[in-house]
C-alpha cells in the first residue's frame, strides 16, 4: 500500500469468518474457480494419485504415494499429496496437482481465518462442509478436464474419534467407514484394504496397512508411484489423534517400507 492511501472499504466492513466468501466478493478472479479456460482449449497438466485413509483405535491416518503424471510420463516422483489442514485434520489430493495444490492452500487459510475471527476451531464436520462448498466453487474448471477430487480426515474432538469424509467432483460430501481410497489406484489400495483393516487397529499396525495398500496399488496401477528405494523416496503418513495432526519421519517410514518389501520378495502378492 503506498503512503497515505487508506484500504479499500471492503477491508474495514464487517464481514463473515469466511475468507473465501470475501475474496469471491472484493476480487473473484484470484479464486480458481474465478478463471476460466479460452473456449475449446485442452490443457496437459500433472495428475496426482493415490490417497488412502484409514480409521484406527484412537484416531485417523492418511497417505499417499508420491508420484505425478502427465499422460504416459512421470511429471514428478516426489510430489506431497497429504497436507495438514490444521491442527486436528488432513487433506490428500487426487487430480489437476496445481489446482489441488492451490485449493488446498486456500482451504489452510480458510480454517485458519475462522478461527482468528470466531476464536474457536470450526467443527470437523463444519470443517469438511466448507471444503465441500469450495469443490463445489471449482465445478466449472472440472468440467474443462481440471478435476479436483480431495479427501478430509480428522479427529473429532466432540467424539474422540477419527473420521473420513469423501467427496464427488460436484462437492457432495460423505462420512465413510473404516477406510476409504481415492486416485487412479483406488480400486487397487480398496482391495488390500479390505483384507487388511479391522477395528481397533493400534497406530503403528494402521500406518503398516496403509503402506501395504499403497504399495498394491503400485503394483497394478502405473499411475501410482510405490516406494523408492534407491532414491529414498517413501509416501507421505499423516497421523491425526488427540494430540493433534503430525507426518511419520523418515527412518520410521524407512523401516516399515523394508519390512513390507522383504515379506513380498518371497511373496509378491502379499497374501496372508
Amino acid at each position: 500500500m503506498t503512503q497515505g492511501r487508506r484500504l479499500d472499504d471492503a477491508f474495514l466492513g464487517a464481514g463473515s469468518s469466511s475468507f473465501t466468501e470475501f475474496v469471491s466478493s472484493y476480487r473473484p478472479e484470484l479464486l480458481p474457480a474465478g478463471r476460466r479456460l479460452p473456449s475449446g482449449a485442452g490443457l496437459e497438466a500433472p495428475h496426482g494419485t493415490t490417497i488412502v485413509s484409514l480409521l484406527f483405535d484412537g484416531g485417523v491416518v492418511m497417505a499417499g504415494d508420491r508420484r505425478a503424471t502427465m499422460g504416459n510420463v512421470i511429471a514428478n516422483r516426489d510430489m506431497e499429496k497429504v497436507f495438514a489442514a490444521d491442527d486436528f485434520s488432513v487433506v490428500g489430493i487426487a487430480g489437476t496437482a496445481g489446482v489441488a495444490i492451490e485449493l488446498v492452500r486456500l482451504y489452510q487459510v480458510e480454517l485458519e481465518h475462522y478461527e482468528k475471527i470466531e476464536g474457536a476451531i470450526m467443527s470437523l464436520e463444519g470443517k469438511a462442509n466448507r471444503l465441500a462448498s469450495m469443490i463445489r466453487g471449482n465445478l466449472a474448471l472440472a468440467m474443462q478436464g481440471l478435476t479436483v477430487v480431495p479427501t478430509y480426515a480428522g479427529f473429532d474432538l466432540e467424539s474422540a474419534t477419527g473420521r473420513i469424509y469423501s467427496y464427488d467432483v460436484t462437492g457432495g460430501c460423505y462420512v465413510e467407514g473404516g477406510h476409504h481410497s481415492i486416485g487412479s489406484g483406488s480400486v487397487f489400495a480398496r482391495g488390500a484394504l479390505k483384507k487388511l483393516w479391522r477395528p481397533g487397529l493400534e497406530e503403528q499396525a494402521a500406518v503398516s496397512v496403509a503402506l501395504e495398500a499403497l504399495y498394491d496399488a503400485a503394483d497394478d496401477d502405473s499411475a501410482t508411484g510405490g516406494p523408492d528405494l534407491g532414491r529414498q523416496i517413501w509416501p507421505t503418513v499423516a497421523v491425526v489423534d488427540h494430540a493433534g495432526a503430525r507426518f511419520v519421519g523418515q527412518d520410521a517410514l524407512e523401516a516399515h517400507v523394508e519390512r513390507i518389501v522383504a515379506a513380498r520378495r518371497d511373496n509378491p502378492g502379499g497374501a496372508r
